[in-house]
């Protein structure tokens, strides 16, 4: 593999960028691998990644059906962050954070790894208790988090609006390790990694069926033709239950879609990622000055990465309520990913009904974020057959025998997320 360097750019350039090389082998698929992976999005790509470096397995092809980066990888508002509620997921996400924080140096990438901050704002008195709790499981599990009252949050971020009349802010609770990340330079520079390490990264690839023998994956059936493998993950994000059903059993996922929105650049103004309590909004602004926003999923279910009217309306109105000066921006782009909503609003990573067939997915709101710790976690599953003692609690099990996850402190009810 190439490094990338900075005296490496400065030569290409003064040679006309003549002596590039492309990042990965765009691999033809062979009749037969040792694991192969439906999917080319993140997960897909760091569990290849982490099969070959980790364990040694380096006979796997990662099919994606469109081009690399194209997919839910890229469409996403790039949030990273390890502020989460049960000690377990703050242990997985925290993995995660620390994995960015070296993940350029990993892959010797550019992927703009930014921690400029997350703040968590909250509007009443039960929101602040519940947030505190949250707060405190951070701290008892050494992940750091700090408490910023309304004048603080004024300071951070100028532009919202503290006195609101409907849901005035009261203060937040700030993860300075938090921030952004290019998204599509992260599919980017896994994929460079794993080619590296031997990995067949298989575009222009879809997944068409799932062969089996008796209870025993045995291959795939893909617009390339039958691909045989003793080992088979799904990582599809939004497509988890339509490949789970080629297979002949079912999950507890619906598929939404999440939007996402990009302004018009501006100058500096926003240094942190801002999280909206009372309205379901997020925003950052990226290094090219747009800001960069989104907010809940629309409510019914659906496979077409668009989304419809009425969402857009309710994020923009949550988004000019917390910052009024939002309303003066043309929005230059929107788009759409699907995403697999689990029934506890928690992630699966696990072996499924059928012998030799794994799945990770569920990730609803939180699978960028989760990429280095999920593509660790899931490796170790493929490789071993036993769960990752990170992510024991994600097994597909617990929904059978009522081990359901209550992240957020109001029951583990699919309604209530």
């Amino acid at each position: 593999m190439d490094l990338y360097s900075g005296w490496r750019l400065a030569k290409e350039a003064l040679g006309g960028h003549l002596g590039w090389k492309p990042a990965w082998r765009d691999a033809a698929p062979k009749a037969q691998y040792q694991v192969v992976i439906v999917g080319g999005g993140g997960h897909g790509l760091a569990t290849a990644y982490r099969l070959a470096k980790e364990y040694g397995v380096t006979d796997v092809a990662v099919l994606e059906k469109g081009a690399i980066g194209l997919g839910n990888v890229g469409r996403n508002t790039t949030i990273i962050r390890s502020n989460y509620f049960s000690s377990e997921n703050v242990r997985f996400y925290e993995t995660s954070l620390k994995l960015w924080e070296r993940f350029e140096q990993e892959m010797n990438f550019n992927a703009m790894v930014s921690q400029r901050g997350t703040i968590n704002l909250y509007h009443t008195d039960g929101q602040r208790d519940l947030f505190a709790r949250r707060a405190n499981t951070m701290r008892l599990e050494g992940v750091d988090v700090e408490h910023v009252d309304k004048a603080g949050v004024k300071m951070l971020a100028p532009l919202v609006d503290v006195e609101n009349g409907r849901y005035p802010v009261l203060g937040g609770f700030l993860q300075k390790r938090g921030g952004t990340v290019r998204h599509d330079a992260v599919a980017w520079g896994y994929a460079r990694a794993a080619s590296a390490r031997g990995v067949d990264i298989v575009q222009q690839c879809e997944v068409t069926g799932v062969r089996r023998e008796g209870a025993r994956a045995v291959g795939v059936e893909t617009t390339r033709g039958f691909i045989a493998a003793d080992k088979i993950l799904f990582a599809v994000a939004g497509h988890s239950s339509r490949l789970a059903a080629m297979a002949g059993f079912r999950l507890p996922i619906e598929t939404h879609v999440l939007q996402a929105f990009v302004t018009e650049s501006i100058k500096p103004t926003l240094d942190c990622v801002v999280t909206y309590g009372a309205g379901h909004f997020y925003v950052s602004q990226s290094d090219k000055g747009g800001l960069v926003f989104g907010g809940a999923i629309d409510g019914c279910n659906t496979y077409a990465q668009r989304g419809g009217f009425t969402m857009q309306e309710e994020v923009m109105a949550a988004g000019a309520t917390l910052m009024p000066a939002l309303s003066r921006l043309r929005v230059l782009r929107q788009w759409g990913g699907v995403m697999d909503m689990s029934m506890d609003g928690n992630p699966i990573i696990s072996r499924t009904p059928v012998e030799n067939l794994f799945v990770n997915g569920g990730w609803c709101y939180g699978g960028f974020k989760a990429i280095p710790a999920g593509g660790v976690v899931t490796a170790h599953l493929v490789a071993t057959g036993k769960p990752h003692p990170l992510g024991a609690h994600f097994g597909l099990d617990r929904f059978r025998e009522g081990r359901t996850i209550d992240e957020r402190g109001v029951g583990p009810s699919p309604w209530a997320h």
